[in-house]
C-alpha cells in the first residue's frame, strides 16, 4: 500500500521598509490573527538579518502556511485585504508564496 504524499507546505516571504510605523503598526496588528486563521505560523518577524544581495529593506518575515493554497487563499481573504489598506502608503513591500520541498 503506497501512502499518498503529504501537500507542502509553503513560506510568505516578505520584504519591507516602513514608511509610516503607526500605519504599518495597525497592518501588523491586523494581519497576524488573518494569517494565524488560515494556519500560518511566524518564522521570522522583523529580527536580525544580514543583506547579501539585492534590495536591503530592513523588515524581513517569513511565515510557514499548511499549503501554498492556504497562504494565497490568506492573501485574498477579506480579513487579510482589510489588514493590508493599513500596509498600503505605509511601506514599500516585496511579498511572495514559496512552495518548500519535501525533507
Amino acid at each position: 500500500m503506497t501512502e499518498k504524499p503529504a501537500t507542502p507546505t509553503a513560506l510568505w516571504i516578505a520584504h519591507v521598509h516602513v514608511t509610516d510605523a503607526a500605519a504599518y503598526g495597525r497592518y501588523a496588528a491586523a494581519a497576524g490573527p488573518a494569517i494565524a486563521a488560515f494556519g500560518g505560523v511566524f518564522l521570522a518577524r522583523g529580527g536580525r538579518y544580514v543583506q547579501l544581495e539585492g534590495r536591503d529593506r530592513a523588515r524581513n518575515v517569513v511565515a510557514r502556511f499548511p499549503s501554498l493554497e492556504a497562504a494565497h487563499a490568506c492573501y485574498l481573504s477579506p480579513a487579510y485585504q482589510a489588514a493590508l489598506a493599513h500596509a498600503k502608503g505605509a511601506s514599500e513591500r516585496d511579498l511572495m508564496i514559496v512552495e518548500e520541498v519535501a525533507p
